[in-house]
């Protein structure tokens, strides 16, 4: 009988032992203000080792049998209070080191002006570990209001460290917002293009926005050639000192612009009465000279000799003192029959 009592308690204690040892430990997922999810893993914390032995974690090492609602904060941690008292850098990896908990995410900005802009959290913690550096002396986990570049040329947000000396300086736009290559259209002559890549290779962003053109290109007005003339637009650069001059070459802007090498003026019936050579006058005139003061860019209306006499189209330059006069040699522009 005795024996038999002996064994039934054996048997109790290791029914006892065998519920305690399935004891379930749960992952525990803490949702943050602003921060995202934080799982913790008992199990993962359980297999390692003490920084100040052999011997694993126990549950002992964390809890002291009386349960606390306390919420702690990263600066409570900082101090040394809940992760903290291990997360040190010492005995673990030390709190500051956010994303080993903290998920961090692929920020991708809507900017009006500019598109799309990326902020890689990945490529950023790479170079700088403490998420401290921006967290929260620069910005609020969680949504953050808008920042201007101008605030940003004074240290605010990213110019903090983008000031030309931690790292590359916020006038660099084309390193955080895309730079897109522009065609405009200019009928009746070729499409005009616009490099930013070219362009930014010799100038600041800053040299043309918000001064001469807005980022925002829905915000700007069409100019002409002949306001460009006057300075506005790619004139305030292309005055012929600083680049090359909008009365010049219009090949450079308006590529595959071919001029025509000779034109031909038929009459009613379809018979060539009269030539005019583009390659010939180009030689010595700019095409703004006769574009678009005398002619409009494409088909103008036409002209009598009597108009031209009277200094009308051609005859604004052919009055006998700029070059040979209209009322002379008419073989020189008309074909003999």
């Amino acid at each position: 009988m005795k024996r038999a009592l002996t064994l039934a308690l054996a048997g109790l204690v290791g029914l006892i032992a065998s519920q305690a040892g399935a004891i379930d430990l749960k992952e525990i997922s803490y949702d943050t203000k602003g921060a995202g999810k934080v799982v913790f893993s008992h199990n993962k914390h359980l297999s390692k080792k003490s920084a100040r032995g052999n011997a694993a974690f126990s549950c002992a090492t964390c809890h002291t049998g009386n349960k606390s609602k306390k919420h702690y904060t990263m600066a409570d941690m900082y101090k040394g209070q809940s992760c903290g008292a291990c997360h040190n850098g010492k005995q673990a990896f030390d709190a500051h080191e956010c994303s080993k908990c903290h998920q961090v995410k692929e920020i991708v900005y809507q900017v009006k002006e500019t598109g799309p802009t990326p902020f890689s959290h990945a490529k950023h913690l790479a170079k700088v570990k403490d998420c401290a550096t921006c967290h929260t002396k620069l910005y609020k986990t969680g949504k953050n209001p808008t920042v201007s570049m101008a605030e940003m040329e004074k240290g605010k947000s990213c110019g903090f460290c983008h000031n030309g000396k931690k790292a590359f300086g916020v006038d660099k736009c084309s390193k955080c917002h895309k730079s897109p290559e522009l065609t405009y259209t200019t009928a009746p002559v070729p499409k005009a293009t616009f490099s930013h890549s070219f362009h930014t290779s010799a100038y600041s962003c800053k040299d043309c926005h918000n001064t001469i053109v807005k980022p925002d290109m829905k915000k700007n007005k069409r100019v002409s050639m002949a306001e460009m003339e006057k300075g506005q637009s790619c004139g305030a650069c292309h005055d012929g000192k600083v680049a090359f001059s909008v009365k010049g070459d219009c090949a450079k802007c308006h590529t595959g612009f071919k001029l025509p090498a000779k034109m031909t003026f038929k009459n009613k019936k379809g018979t060539i009465i009269g030539h005019f050579s583009h390659e010939f006058h180009t030689a010595a005139y700019q095409c703004n000279d006769c574009h678009t003061k005398l002619y409009p860019y494409g088909n103008g209306k036409r002209i009598t000799m009597k108009q031209m006499e009277s200094g009308a189209s051609c005859g604004a330059c052919h009055d006998g003192k700029s070059a040979f006069s209209v009322k002379g040699d008419c073989l020189k522009c008309h074909k003999s029959s």
